[in-house]
């Protein structure tokens, strides 16, 4: 059955929504589904999905009150069946006054809750929940997080699929030794923190923990980028703290994976309730034990001591017991590290994501 799918995102900036669709699109190409970006004229996206090499339209999706974004998207979906995947309720309202004006019944539209957050109130937003023929959670958590104030919905129209992550390890030879180049001496353990360098994301907790720790027993590289008045902070966090040689920022790279294989174990001290962790994921997936908090949806997919360990947010102490539990004892992060990575291959590798979310779309139909 061919069905055209569209999938709309209008952030402004590149984030976790954007990869979802980024790895997803790369996926449906390579599995010849006809695939189609619908984003705004921001330079930095636009040249991310450029590289797919599938169909772009550039759209304003300013909101509620843009007209013009629904005309031109109506005339894109006025034929065939459609799938149309948002990933924000204002899209959704886009997607669905296109659908009523294209006249076609065969347009579904699909929304993707990246976020453990309470609907959006009022009855224009009643009016959209109720028009979407499929809302998808990516974790229980961020399920409930929505129907305790949206109640009475109809169980055929939700399901919850756990985001996974894509195994892009083809420039692992052209990556740089982090060791080499930043003379991390071999008796040290490399530690790592990737993503958004956020006060959400616990980066001022982990350089907390770091003070509690023997400074010759470690290394912290930090990649990923954050707003300037952030960063401003942490950076006079780890000079009035003697920290300079003992931790990197990298900054953003397009190319994360390759690093991560060269750590001994990765920390990622989300203070939020994180929907499900892209981050955690790639550690698992890479074999790698890695230390997570337990306020999100990381219970759903990490078992403590088994496949991570998961310590209470915004405890910079318990923090720096669980990091020094995996630099005394290697045979654990490894063992960790093994469990995980057979726990990502079993339940939560990429292609058993995309049969679910195929699934889901055909089923529409």
């Amino acid at each position: 059955m061919a069905i055209n799918i569209f999938h709309i995102v209008s952030d402004k900036e590149w984030a976790g929504a954007e990869q979802y669709v980024f790895d997803l699109a790369s996926e449906l190409r390579a599995h010849n589904n006809y695939i189609e970006i619908v984003t705004r004229n921001r330079r930095q996206i636009l040249n991310r999905f450029r590289e797919l090499e599938v169909p772009i339209s550039i759209l304003p999706l300013k909101g509620l009150t843009d007209i013009d974004s629904v005309l031109r998207f109506a005339r894109l979906i006025k034929r065939g069946k459609n799938i149309v995947h948002v990933h924000s309720a204002k899209d959704a309202a886009t997607a669905i006054l296109a659908r009523k004006i294209s006249e076609n019944k065969n347009t579904r539209i699909v929304m993707t809750c990246h976020t453990v957050a309470k609907p959006k109130r009022g009855p224009i937003y009643k009016k959209i929940y109720r028009e979407i023929d499929k809302i998808i959670f990516v974790s229980e958590l961020a399920k409930m997080s929505f129907l305790e104030s949206r109640s009475g919905m109809n169980p055929d129209r939700i399901t919850v699929i756990h985001n996974s992550v894509h195994h892009k390890l083809q420039n692992v030879d052209k990556a740089v030794n982090l060791r080499e180049s930043l003379g991390i001496a071999p008796d040290k353990k490399l530690i790592m923190f990737h993503g958004r360098i956020a006060p959400e994301k616990g980066v001022s907790v982990l350089l907390r923990a770091l003070t509690q720790l023997d400074k010759e027993r470690y290394h912290l590289v930090i990649i990923g980028a954050g707003e300037t008045k952030y960063m401003g902070e942490i950076k006079a966090f780890i000079v009035a703290n003697q920290l300079l040689r003992n931790v990197t920022f990298l900054g953003y790279q397009d190319d994360v994976q390759p690093l991560l294989t060269q750590c001994d174990f990765g920390v990622l001290p989300s203070v939020w309730k994180e929907p499900f962790g892209l981050t955690n994921l790639e550690y698992m997936m890479l074999g790698k034990a890695h230390i997570a908090t337990t306020n999100g949806a990381q219970h759903e997919y990490v078992s403590n001591n088994r496949t991570g360990i998961l310590v209470s947010p915004d405890n910079y102490r318990t923090l720096a017991d669980a990091i020094e539990r995996l630099l005394d004892d290697p045979e654990m992060c490894s063992r960790i590290g093994a469990a995980a990575k057979e726990e990502f291959d079993s339940n939560l590798c990429y292609h058993k994501f995309y049969d679910r979310l195929i699934a889901t779309y055909r089923s529409l139909f």
